[in-house]
């Protein structure tokens, strides 16, 4: 089982455990996993917003605050597919793991008949999605974005030379079909932008970031959006490739 699989079974697991919860051994069984593995996905869930809680000493574990069961949801089958493609067709989009997830969760609350004819519909639709970048990598930047903490990165630029520099994650961007992370290169002193495929390590470091904002990056191509939806501030200051 891939570790998002993992995560996603197990905040499942807590949430059908109810008040009662599950101690670490028993979902370490479960998953065939240490104990050891159970804590640091636990402490995955957590960072990634789950209400998690914890209750130590004897009978004590883990489980999930009562607001995080979703109740019925009311989605047709076409919708369910909807949310299936976006996400399996851009494996390679900041948080997609997290995003498979949340899905999943979605269809498991749908009515079986519901959840059945879209399970029939999503055999229709078929993407043949690029790799991800290495997991590893994603998941440092992905946190240095969500945590704003300096993030230290290993880079290729095009013509294959290799240098570490230290960046201010600010944004991600889709563009020209690549996604990018742009932030303040300490480095440079400047707004840069890193494709992502081509940063070979990544290691969140325990700096801050010293404020920089999306407005510094510069104005965004004309169709530019955020993911949220709304037309995004424009910007004060350009940014340059790394």
């Amino acid at each position: 089982m891939k570790r998002a699989e993992r995560l996603h079974a197990l905040s499942e697991m807590l949430r059908r455990s109810g008040a009662r919860g599950c101690t670490a051994e028993r979902l370490a069984d479960e998953f065939g996993v240490s104990v050891r593995t159970v804590k640091r996905d636990v402490a995955a869930l957590e960072r990634s917003g789950a209400p998690v809680w914890s209750r130590p000493g004897p009978g004590g574990g883990y489980g999930l605050a009562a607001r995080a069961s979703l109740p019925p949801v009311n989605l047709s089958p076409a919708q369910a597919v909807a949310l299936l493609a976006a996400v399996s067709a851009a494996p390679d989009a900041p948080y997609a793991d997290l995003a498979g997830a949340a899905v999943q969760k979605v269809l498991d609350v749908l009515d079986p008949r519901t959840r059945d004819r879209a399970m029939q519909l999503a055999e229709r639709v078929w993407v043949d999605a690029p790799p991800a970048p290495s997991r590893a990598v994603r998941s440092a930047v992905e946190q240095a974005m969500a945590d704003q903490r300096v993030v230290r990165i290993g880079y290729a630029a095009a013509d294959g030379t290799v240098s570490t520099r230290d960046v201010e994650p600010v944004l991600f961007a889709a563009a020209n079909g690549w996604w990018y992370l742009i932030g303040w290169c300490r480095l440079r002193d400047a707004m840069r932008w890193f494709r992502l495929d081509r940063v070979h390590r990544a290691t969140v470091t325990t700096a801050a970031c010293s404020g920089h904002t999306v407005a510094e990056v510069g104005a965004p191509p004309p169709h530019a959006r955020p993911v949220h939806g709304r037309a995004p501030s424009p910007g004060r200051a350009g940014a340059s490739p790394g």
